[in-house]
């Protein structure tokens, strides 16, 4: 599961993704600014919806493990699964593998 710091952190998006590096922003309201950001480094596999809400962050089921390492070729070091309301009729369900991530906390303005 990803620990997260204590916020608000309800509206998410994905700020930046080049490939090999993925920039999820979150807070209480995006239009402005925003107080967290999870950077995940040498992505390997990403499904989520651009911008989501209310993720709910879990262990990945085996079954989700399976599927990523047979995509990817090998168990991914990290591997994040979550539910989010991605603004469909039922909640999204996101895996992101990557090498490495890392948490930073501030003031990012838009």
């Amino acid at each position: 599961m990803l620990p997260l710091p204590e916020g608000s952190w309800w509206d998410w998006e994905v700020r930046s993704y080049d490939g090999s590096r993925l920039t999820l922003a979150a807070g209480h309201d995006l239009s402005y600014h925003h107080g967290l950001e999870v950077v995940f480094t040498d992505t390997l596999y990403v499904r989520c919806p651009t911008h989501f809400m209310d993720p709910e962050f879990r262990a990945p089921t085996p079954g989700e493990r399976a599927e990523v390492a047979r995509l990817v070729g090998a168990e991914p070091p990290v591997l994040v699964a979550f539910e989010a309301d991605g603004g469909g009729t039922e909640p999204a369900v996101c895996l992101i593998a990557a090498e490495d991530w890392a948490i930073r906390q501030g003031r990012f303005p838009r």
